[in-house]
């Protein structure tokens, strides 16, 4: 089962790329290299940087990606593997990969600006002040959810931290040789591929012990210090780095998923509602987009796209395969996930502690849920232990087990880091873009606010306050629902730029998506503060009236938006 899965899935996407894919770059979008790129265009040195394509799809995947891709279907395996496994593959096809790519094109004609710039422009200014906040609060979810992510990770796995701050040093030196040396291009990877190589070998070798509220303490520092620095000193270079390790840990998965010859262990389905988030029953419609994001579909990706990865793109026929081609990436991603759970979950949580009777189609959701909750194996550590048996079951068992599971959860790690800083520069960009109207009433508050290190402080310190408390299921929830409402609104935006401005009669292929999604995130949402947030209130009264307020004022936004999208549809321009 573990060979036909992963074989199928890699297909799927393949076929699809070269032909729906190809279908929106050409019908749709009409890619053209004769336009210049904002890259070029508007080059400033600090933001507006040409990159390679192979190191821009690296920085777009390790920023898109986060911990979110694994952590998500893990999750997800409550309901059995195979429910996951079709809101991956189908959710990525006709709605995520469409809406990460038309994101990206979007902010490319718009001079690199945001999502929510464009939707300002499309659908009026009050549509595009809304889609501003609702970003923001997101902005701050996500650095509350992955920080925890990477805290927690680091305090159960010493070598990945360690490996991490090593890679970071390799990063850096890296990125002087491409950019100051300016060393050849195929010599400077080589010499990446070593010191990446040797940055988890260190990491097995110097573990770093710290306490989970040390690690909240530096990653604050760090996020800060890398959104402000021009993005040639540490981003690209890093996620250049990054991209090798995807695709060292992408073969070895594939090529044990091909040869393990395995059948599944766990059910293939369990309940329509077993226990998850808050120990309270889970449906799985409308709730599966709230803990299926990356690996399927996610807002946070159409940030990335029309936040850092646009004003770095160096022609617009690159978009396809960055923009298209890493979420179909990072659905393989979560295919290859699902796949090493399904197949050798079951024996990691078995060898924790966990009865037989688990694998009872009844007893599933309730025990995955509060056997993977544990602190022994958290649902990274799920993955990174699954994924480790599922190399030594085959002929790659010659690989130590200890770099198997450093290498999958450097995967988690390195990704999760990414997107905490750059999710932190999309916050910068965004308070700067939010402040413009205070350019002349209130000088002295624009500059404060668009000065780089002060933007980057705001959402940092907010955002590791809540990661900070632990809490991380419902942090996690509560991203997810945030995020999945940018996802449909974004992709409204990108319906409403294929008709308004690309004059295109396809906008069909973003709008019925986009609608379907709005209905079940919106209820998601509503279900979401109905029943789990209560719980969260009354065991940490601070961080769960915090996320409470969040989520009740990015609702109301929410309402406004599709209130002036359904008005501009029926007028036809903007309000």
């Amino acid at each position: 089962m573990t060979t036909l899965i992963v074989i199928i899935g890699l297909l799927i996407f393949l076929i699809l790329y070269f032909t729906y894919g190809k279908k929106i770059e050409k019908d749709v979008v009409k890619a053209s290299d004769t336009i210049e790129a904002p890259s070029k265009r508007l080059y400033d040195g600090v933001d507006y940087i040409p990159a390679r394509r192979a190191v821009l799809f690296g920085h777009h995947f390790a920023s898109i990606a986060g911990a979110a891709p694994i952590i998500g279907p893990a999750l997800a395996m409550c309901w059995g593997w195979v429910p996951g496994l079709l809101w991956v593959w189908f959710g990525n096809i006709f709605i995520g990969a469409v809406h990460d790519y038309l994101a990206l094109m979007a902010s490319i004609r718009y001079d690199g600006k945001s999502i929510q710039f464009v939707a300002s422009d499309l659908m009026g200014k009050r549509t595009g002040t809304a889609f501003y906040w609702i970003v923001f609060f997101l902005l701050i979810l996500v650095v509350g959810a992955f920080g925890a992510i990477v805290g927690g990770m680091f305090v159960r796995t010493p070598a990945i931290a360690s490996a991490y701050a090593w890679k970071i040093l390799a990063a850096l030196i890296l990125g002087v040789l491409m950019y100051r040396v300016k060393m050849n291009f195929s010599l400077a990877t080589i010499i990446g591929i070593i010191m990446l190589m040797l940055a988890i070998w260190l990491g097995t070798i110097t573990p770093i012990k710290l306490s989970y509220i040390s690690w909240m303490w530096i990653i604050f520092f760090y996020i800060i210090i890398a959104a402000a620095i021009p993005v040639n000193v540490l981003l690209q270079p890093r996620d250049y780095l990054n991209s090798w390790l995807l695709y060292f840990g992408l073969l070895i998965g594939f090529l044990a998923a091909i040869f393990a010859f395995k059948g599944f262990e766990v059910p293939a389905f369990s309940s329509f509602s077993p226990v998850l988030l808050g120990g309270k029953a889970t449906p799985f419609w409308p709730a599966i987009p709230l803990i299926i994001a990356c690996g399927s579909l996610s807002g946070f990706h159409s940030l990335v796209a029309s936040g850092t990865t646009s004003k770095q793109i160096e022609k617009e026929s690159d978009a396809l395969f960055i923009g298209y081609g890493a979420m179909f990436t990072e659905g393989f991603l979560s295919t290859i996930v699902i796949v090493a759970i399904a197949g050798f979950g079951y024996t990691a949580l078995k060898n924790a502690g966990v009865s037989a009777d688990m694998l009872n189609p009844g007893n599933w959701g309730a025990m995955f849920t509060k056997a993977s909750a544990s602190v022994k194996l958290s649902k990274a550590n799920l993955f990174v232990q699954s994924y480790s048996d599922m190399v030594a079951a085959t002929w790659l068992g010659f690989i130590p087990a200890i770099y198997v599971k450093v290498i999958a959860g450097m995967w988690v790690a390195s990704f999760a880091m990414t997107t905490l800083d750059t999710t932190n520069r999309l916050a910068r960009y965004c308070i700067s873009e939010m402040a413009i109207p205070l350019k002349d009433k209130a000088t002295w508050l624009y500059n404060a606010l668009t000065n780089r290190w002060v933007a980057s402080i705001i959402p940092a310190a907010i955002g590791i306050w809540l990661a900070a408390t632990g809490n991380w299921l419902i942090i996690w929830g509560s991203f997810g629902a945030a995020n999945q409402l940018i996802a449909s609104i974004a992709l409204m935006t990108g319906a409403a730029f294929v008709a308004k401005k690309l004059k295109s009669s396809f906008s069909s292929v973003a709008v019925i998506p986009a609608w379907i999604l709005w209905v079940t995130v919106t209820s998601a949402i509503i279900w979401f503060m109905i029943v789990v947030q209560p719980g969260a209130i009354a065991a940490k009264p601070g961080p769960g009236w915090t996320v409470m307020v969040i989520l009740a004022i990015m609702l109301i936004l929410n309402f406004v938006f599709i209130v002036d999208f359904v008005k501009s549809g029926k007028s036809g321009k903007a309000e």
